[in-house]
């Protein structure tokens, strides 16, 4: 028989980390155990406050329903659980950690070391000032890829932009933004453009989510590809998620599996947009190296083809232990 436990873990970040939702000083996050005999499995439900819709009073409940139930069959969770994307995201972890011990989740070469999964860069908004401090950093550590968050203040963000590309043509750095909806559709228009002249790779979500008249609309004439990530978020159903492509077809799709429904749920994303002929990338959303790893492990067996959201653990005071290390772009483990 198993057993189940959660607790809460705060991470607590080294600085105020800007995003178009607010600066963030802390991460709200949960850690399941599952034990069975003498083996254990460790899963972390990655709840986003402020942007999953799970976002709701009943969550610690629901935490609890499942550690209640936890020798239940997996399809009767995973029904109980379709509202809760993060906690499912916990449990399909810890049943896989369960099964492969140690801090494996997927076995591959990628969790024995011998490859790796290029990443891109993050650049945190802020003052202009901040962001040359980061974009520095990260191209002194070797990274081909960054991604800038905009929307704060596009005039400067603007300018950054056209300095990167001033120096690197997009053959020598890609460069994707991210506008979490900061736009309006009438503004994304003229923003869309200037990418577009800028040699940018893909812009993620222009618009606020749940605009998909006005989303379509945009993604069948943009000169610069448009990604849609929030959009995602509470799509659960199946023939939903399909209708949601069909009726947008963007050029890619972000994918958290915090926020979609774990691995399953990434997994019919995927489907879905391959058969539509739809890029993808998958991205980690402020996990701890528990989710991260987890995410990591899984987006190595995608077999990408281009650089992923990845995350580095490295933006935590209090993070945990991780085999996680990065070599210029090329995050893998030791």
């Amino acid at each position: 028989m198993k057993k189940a436990t959660f607790k809460q873990y705060l991470l607590e970040f080294k600085q105020p980390s800007g995003t178009s939702r607010g600066i963030l000083t802390t991460k709200e996050t949960y850690i399941l155990e599952i034990t069975e005999g003498d083996k254990k499995g460790t899963g972390e439900c990655a709840i986003f406050r402020g942007l999953s819709f799970e976002d709701v009073p009943e969550y610690e409940e629901m935490l609890q329903w499942l550690c209640d139930n936890i020798n239940e069959n997996k399809k009767l969770l995973r029904k109980e659980l379709l509202h809760f994307p993060s906690i499912w995201f916990g449990y399909e972890q810890a049943m896989l950690n369960l099964n492969n011990g140690a801090d494996l989740y997927f076995p591959s070469d990628f969790s024995e070391g011998y490859s790796s999964i290029k990443i891109n860069g993050l650049i945190w908004m802020g003052d202009a000032a901040f962001m040359q401090q980061q974009i520095k950093e990260k191209l002194d550590q070797g990274f081909h890829c960054l991604k800038l968050k905009i929307g704060a203040d596009w005039k400067s963000e603007k300018e950054i932009l056209k300095q990167l590309r001033a120096q690197f043509p997009k053959e020598e750095l890609e460069l994707r933004v991210d506008a979490n909806g900061g736009f309006s559709f009438e503004e994304a228009k003229v923003v869309l453009q200037e990418l577009s002249d800028l040699g940018i790779h893909s812009i993620e979500q222009p618009i606020k989510a749940g605009n998909t008249d006005q989303m379509a609309a945009l993604c069948k004439t943009t000169p610069t590809p448009i990604a849609l990530d929030e959009e995602l978020i509470g799509v659960l159903n199946f023939e939903d998620k399909k209708e949601l492509l069909e009726k947008i077809n963007p050029q890619f799709i972000i994918l958290k599996p915090s926020l979609v429904g774990g691995f399953s749920g990434t997994d019919e994303w995927i489907s879905f947009a391959e058969n539509k002929g739809i890029g993808w990338w998958i991205t980690s959303a402020l996990e701890s190296n528990i989710g991260l790893n987890a995410i990591a492990q899984y987006t190595f067996t995608k077999n990408p083809k281009i650089p992923q959201g990845l995350g580095t653990g490295g933006l935590f005071t209090n993070n945990v232990e991780t085999r996680l290390v990065l070599h210029g772009d090329e995050l893998m483990m030791r």
